[in-house]
């Protein structure tokens, strides 16, 4: 007689992911985008999760709007959506099909409008660029709590 032993190893759960497809046609793209994040961000919290504070939806909810609009109107669009979240931060990541990356301009109170990279990168605590297949992905990411830390 053999003896067997068998041993699994202990695999943590995935991080909760979800993306969608974001396209203008209608001209809803953004504010289903805003949509999209909220309800992922609520519905994140379960029983082995914290609930994402009110404020960080908030937040999160400006960053996509910021990104998904770039896409959109440098790119023609449409542009795909991905949020990852762990424990510490939500990622959040916008494919387009362009290769220029966003350029934050510097601080001028007169100017009307593009603001929004440099938005995402006063609350986000990383913001970076690269390249992905038929184009770009710009991946923000924003800490969950003020000061970065994890929940708990």
């Amino acid at each position: 007689m053999t003896d067997v032993i068998t041993a699994e190893r202990a695999v943590p759960d995935p991080p909760p992911t979800a993306a969608v497809v974001c396209d203008d046609a209608d001209g809803g793209a953004i504010a289903s985008a805003r949509a999209f994040t909220a309800r992922f961000l609520r519905d994140a919290a379960d029983g082995r999760r914290e609930p994402v504070d009110e404020e960080r939806v908030e937040l999160a909810q400006l960053v996509v709007s910021e990104l998904v609009t770039n896409a959109l109107r440098h790119t023609g669009g449409p542009c795909r959506l991905l949020l990852e979240l762990d424990p510490h931060a939500l990622e959040i990541s916008v494919f387009d099909r362009g290769t220029a990356a966003p350029v934050p301009r510097g601080h001028d109170p007169r100017r009307i409008g593009q603001h929004g990279v440099e938005i995402v990168v006063a609350v986000c605590e990383s913001l970076t660029v690269e390249p992905a297949p038929g184009g770009k992905r710009v991946r923000a990411r924003l800490p969950l709590r003020d000061d970065g830390s994890a929940p708990g």
